[in-house]
């Protein structure tokens, strides 16, 4: 009995985990507004207007190394993927501080954003809370989310690609919930 509420407690935590499914390709992408790692206000009606779409990208903090890769090869494709009249936006929890932190490892030039309330995060439908086993694991690897995102709740993101289409609708979705896979270039360079 002991052993089967414990399996059952833990495919509960773990539904409640990975609730989230993301949206989906053809959904209406909701709109934000927000100020990005340099000041820029960007309202992502605006930047559909004068942009061809929007890749918007959701990663979990400079401490994560899936995430400084990703953002690397974004980096180094930039080029690309504004010839194709893409704007880049990251998305993530971490501090601004933090932020500066990735912008260094990764020589990002494109837009970050800190979703310091997850609004963004949330309408996307990409987060979700880790549970405090995990939290203590990371700890004691040496990464500490209360002080990269500058809070006590725990909660991430998946890291999930979005490229929303100048009709303000989804035209690609990766959304995994493994944190080691992510959009590759060729990709969104082919839906674009």
């Amino acid at each position: 009995m002991k052993r089967f509420l414990l399996i059952a407690l833990f495919t509960l935590s773990a539904t409640a985990l990975f609730a989230q499914a993301g949206l989906k390709a053809g959904d209406k992408a909701p709109a934000f507004v927000a100020k990005d790692n340099t000041g820029k206000e960007l309202d992502l009606k605006k930047l559909l207007k004068s942009n061809k779409s929007v890749v918007l990208f959701f990663y979990r903090g400079q401490w994560c190394p899936y995430c400084n890769k990703h953002i690397q090869q974004l980096q180094d494709s930039l080029q690309l993927l504004t010839a194709k009249g893409a704007y880049v936006i990251g998305v993530t929890p971490e501090t601004d501080e933090n932020i500066a932190k990735t912008v260094g490892k990764t020589k990002a030039s494109f837009s970050m954003v800190s979703d310091k309330g997850y609004a963004i995060m949330k309408a996307y439908d990409v987060n979700y809370v880790m549970e405090q086993a995990q939290v203590n694991k990371y700890k004691g690897y040496g990464i500490d989310l209360e002080a990269n995102n500058g809070n006590t709740d725990h909660m991430l993101p998946v890291p999930a690609t979005y490229v929303i289409g100048k009709d303000g609708k989804l035209t690609y979705v990766h959304f995994n919930k493994d944190y080691s896979k992510r959009a590759s270039i060729k990709t969104l360079l082919s839906v674009l």
